[in-house]
């Protein structure tokens, strides 16, 4: 490794805080964040805590539930999305698909 190579490493691992894949998560505390959920179910809300195993408590959050259906003359896939609001929530981390850092969501 070069001296500049060094000294780019040391400064790009100083100035940012992610040193896990935990680290960017970490860093969305307190901020609005996009999960994805199984079973079609998505979620965006305000992250309060988190741990290793990805279980959450998310606050102000809005849940959409995407469901398919087929028409049964036409088979064509007719796709129904259901909204509400949850004021608090806990999410059980083995349902986690993906989480996506504050920059990633717009509200």
């Amino acid at each position: 490794m070069t001296e500049v190579q060094g000294a780019v490493e040391s400064t790009i691992s100083s100035s940012s805080a992610i040193d896990d894949p935990l680290g960017l998560i970490r860093l969305s505390i307190d901020e609005r964040v996009y999960i994805k959920l199984r079973n079609d179910r998505e979620l965006v809300g305000r992250l309060h805590a988190f741990d290793q195993h990805l279980n959450m408590i998310l606050g102000d959050v809005e849940e959409t539930l995407t469901t398919m259906t087929i028409d049964e003359d036409t088979y064509e896939e007719l796709y129904k999305h259901q909204k509400r609001h949850i004021p608090m929530l806990f999410v059980r981390g083995d349902g986690v698909i993906l989480v996506s850092p504050p920059s990633k969501v717009s509200s």
